[in-house]
């Protein structure tokens, strides 16, 4: 029953009264907005929330996910003055310690990491480390690292005082509200139908955490979230334990530990998981657990006793075991969800929502308020999934792995094993016959390298070169000397047809795609703040048809993006093709011999850039000549259908020209080797074309596109550059090394490859400063895992034409 200040219409309704919808709404409400409730429905932080271990430790991989928890560590420390509600916040700092030779080669990438993303962080040996925290054993431990800013937190508090500063900012939140529909019109949300009454609403946010994908399934939204039983245990008070100190974790082991009433936390993250709630989620499952589970424990009550032996005799006072939502890839889910206009999502934190709430609740309110993300948050964007990854079975493979990567060896590389084969090539089983060694992007399977042993016994783990370093310099030799054959299958394709499609492109795009038919372009599309949202090359099959490719990853985010970026009055649709097509490319000086001998077309005139439908044996296809690998070549666009028939075509003919299956990690090579800078990896919203040195590829002479006044208004500042250096034997580069300049930071490492001709490792890297000529002139080194090799440094590309390239 309606109570009489319940609210019937409302701009913003968040669904969820956890530490992330509570920060949304606190967030919301310092943006300016005014019309704001949040529904929970049970009691703020009754969900995951109130029995989460309260961790906030600072470093991660992606540094928008870092800026985020930092933020979070500042709000935090200062929520108590600002609402008067305690927070629990503590600057312990954090401790993390090696057993193991590799352990240790983790640690000094961290603080190379750190280092470039301006974090604290220092390199502690066992002695020093024991000083720090005196309970531990530290006679098996090879070195550790110190990070001073980091802390702990108590979620509950933390919750209630975001929640007050959310109400004192005229947020209403309602608790004991249970959701019953959301009402959609015409692919929009419209309004939340509660037990308590119905609210109209212009936007609609799930950040209902276990219960997520549960509510997205009420308004067609897909949630990829699945929960896992998570436990720690409580002890009673233990020697040497005392208020100050810090937290510890043990990755070796799987285990953190944390101080608190003067006995330990300790918890952690088992290899194999035990997902939870396949059935859904009850929704009166509220301050609640899950039954004790010492068999699941075992492994990490063993390492803990091995690294405190004093919990051998401490009493355990608790036994907590709570279930967590967790991701297919371990990281969170952050935006628009692209299957229904107004929604946003913020949900499946991985055991991190404590550390991530107050980052996370700003950056999605800054995104409503703005209506695009104000940071680079790739990393978290919920369309990086496809409706595909919310398949249950699906989840409940995954979860059992992704929990366990936590506190994982991060090797480089590194395939996940489970819920594997869901998207396979027309030529997989072909390919699989070859030897080829594959990996998993946007759940297609695609060869990264062939080598037939490999293929049987899998690529054995590590930081250094292995022996795949082999097979693809073989397979590099071949694009640069005979024909390299590339399955690209998984590539992006959007059709864009219509009337107003090319004005809706020229309006959505960079470049000037006002082409001939039959003609391709490379293009950014740009946030309007001039920041490249994605890349994508088009090409114009008709006077109202263009073919839109981009990265096997970007599909589901560029199709929603450029859908909303379609007026409501103009007459253009776009369709997603991808399953539509096979690519295959040809790569290698001897591409157009071999293509002339299987096609009665003419080829070899083609010219760069240039589409043009051909035959290839009986089939009919689309060829584009195009140089993405360094030489010349041509991307041939296969219906799927015909696609096998093409590369037995494209086999029998190719023994004399060399030809040669290759694989994606020697494409990736060769692209880094040119300087061609990939999206996700090397450029990304928060860098302009100009800064990185795709200047060419912008038409400002056109009159209006998304980003144009925000780039005329720029000046560069941070620059792309390209680096070579001779590597030891025992030392790879792998992507986030430190640039140094006369021995100071000046930028970090993004893409990185062993490349022939160039010598040994070639690299593309992030200047966080202008590249003056001092700097250029300077002596530069990379630090690579601790050791610092000397490089050259350029900002272009050495020996290859400065061109874009595209991320497969």
């Amino acid at each position: 029953m309606a109570g009489s200040d319940f609210p019937t219409q409302a701009r913003i309704v968040i669904i969820g009264g956890g530490i992330v919808g509570t920060s949304i709404a606190y967030h919301l409400a310092g943006l300016g907005e005014r019309d704001v409730v949040l529904v929970e429905q049970d009691r703020l932080s009754s969900g995951t929330t109130w029995h989460a271990a309260g961790l906030v430790g600072q470093l991660r991989q992606q540094a928008g996910l870092t800026r985020m928890i930092r933020y979070s560590t500042e709000l935090y420390a200062r929520l108590e003055a600002e609402t008067g509600q305690a927070t629990g916040w503590k600057r312990c700092g954090s401790l993390t310690v090696a057993r193991t030779p590799e352990r240790m080669t983790v640690l000094a990438r961290n603080i190379a990491l750190a280092r470039g993303q301006g974090v604290e962080i220092e390199p502690l040996s066992p002695e020093e480390a024991g000083r720090l925290w005196a309970p531990m054993r530290r006679d098996d431990l090879l070195g550790a690292v110190w990070l001073p800013g980091d802390g702990k937190a108590n979620p509950s508090d933390v919750t209630a005082a975001l929640a007050r500063g959310a109400r004192a900012g005229g947020a209403r939140l309602f608790e004991r509200t249970r959701l019953r529909a959301i009402e959609t019109v015409s692919g929009r949300a419209a309004a939340v139908v509660t037990d308590r009454g119905r609210i109209a609403c212009e936007t609609v946010v799930i950040a209902a955490g276990q219960w997520s994908r549960q509510v997205g399934a009420l308004c067609g939204v897909t949630v990829p979230l699945h929960s896992a039983e998570h436990m720690y245990v409580v002890t009673e008070a233990i020697p040497g334990v005392t208020p100050d100190l810090p937290v510890m974790r043990d990755p070796d082991g799987y285990i953190y530990f944390k101080e608190e009433v003067g006995g330990l936390v300790m918890g952690g993250f088992e290899p194999q998981a035990k997902p939870w709630g396949m059935d859904g989620i009850p929704e009166d499952f509220a301050f609640q657990l899950l039954p004790d589970d010492w068999e699941q424990f075992e492994i990490l009550m063993e390492n803990a006793i091995r690294r405190v032996p004093a919990l051998e005799r401490a009493p355990v006072k608790l036994f907590l075991n709570g279930p967590e939502s967790f991701t297919p890839d371990n990281n969170c889910l952050l935006g628009p969800a692209p299957d229904c206009a107004g929604v946003y999502v913020a949900a499946g934190f991985n055991s991190a929502g404590i550390a991530l709430g107050g980052g996370a609740g700003r950056a999605l309110a800054e995104w409503i308020v703005a209506g695009e993300p104000t940071d680079d948050l790739w990393a978290v964007d919920i369309r990086r999934f496809g409706r595909f990854h919310a398949n249950p079975a699906f989840l409940h493979d995954r979860v059992k792995e992704v929990l366990g990567l936590h506190y994982a060896m991060p090797w480089p590389n590194r395939e996940l094993e489970s819920a594997r084969f869901l998207r396979r090539s027309p030529l997989h089983d072909r390919l699989a016959a070859k030897g080829a060694v594959f990996g998993a992007k946007m759940g297609w399977e695609r060869p990264n390298l062939f080598d037939a042993r490999l293929a049987r016994e899998g690529l054995s783990p590590g930081f250094g070169r292995g022996a795949w370093s082999e097979a693809v310099a073989a397979e590099q030799r071949a694009l640069r000397e005979g024909v390299g054959l590339v399955d690209m299958t998984s590539l992006g394709k959007l059709l864009v047809q219509g009337r107003d499609a090319l004005a809706v492109l020229q309006a959505a795009c960079a470049a000037d795609l006002a082409l001939p038919v039959g003609q391709t372009r490379y293009s950014p599309i740009l946030n309007a703040r001039g920041g490249i949202a994605s890349e994508v090359t088009v090409a114009r099959l008709a006077a109202d048809a263009f073919l839109i490719v981009t990265g096997s990853g970007q599909t589901v985010r560029d199709l929603h993006l450029l859908r909303g970026r379609i007026p409501a009055e103009a007459h253009a649709v776009i369709t997603d093709v991808t399953s539509a097509f096979a690519v295959l490319a040809l790569a290698g000086p001897r591409a157009p011999d071999l293509l002339a001998r299987v096609s009665r077309a003419p080829v070899a005139d083609l010219a760069l850039e240039a589409m043009r439908e051909i035959d290839v044996g009986p089939a009919t296809l689309q060829a584009v000549r195009r140089a993405y690998a360094g030489t010349d070549g041509y991307e041939l666009l296969v219906p799927t259908e015909f696609a096998a028939g093409v590369y037995d075509t494209l086999q029998a003919a190719g023994a004399p020209f060399g030809l040669r299956d290759v694989g994606l990690y020697a494409v990736e090579a060769a692209r880094i080797a040119l300087g061609h800078p990939a999206w996700g990896r090397d450029t990304g919203p928060d860098l302009t074309p100009a800064e990185a040195g795709l200047g060419h590829a912008v038409a400002l002479s056109k009159p209006a596109f998304v980003g144009r006044e925000a780039l005329c208004d720029a000046a560069p500042g941070r620059r792309l550059v390209t680096l070579l250096a001779d590597l030891p034997d025992d030392l790879m580069a792998w992507g986030g090394e430190l640039i140094l300049a006369e021995g100071r930071p000046v930028g970090t490492v993004t893409s990185a490859a062993l490349a022939e001709p160039y010598g040994d490792l070639v690299a593309i890297g992030r200047l966080s400063e202008p590249a003056t000529p001092a700097l250029l002139a300077g002596r530069i080194a990379i630090e690579v895992a601790g050791r610092r090799v000397p490089a050259r440094l350029g900002l272009a590309p050495f020996g290859a034409a400065d061109r874009p390239g595209r991320a497969a």
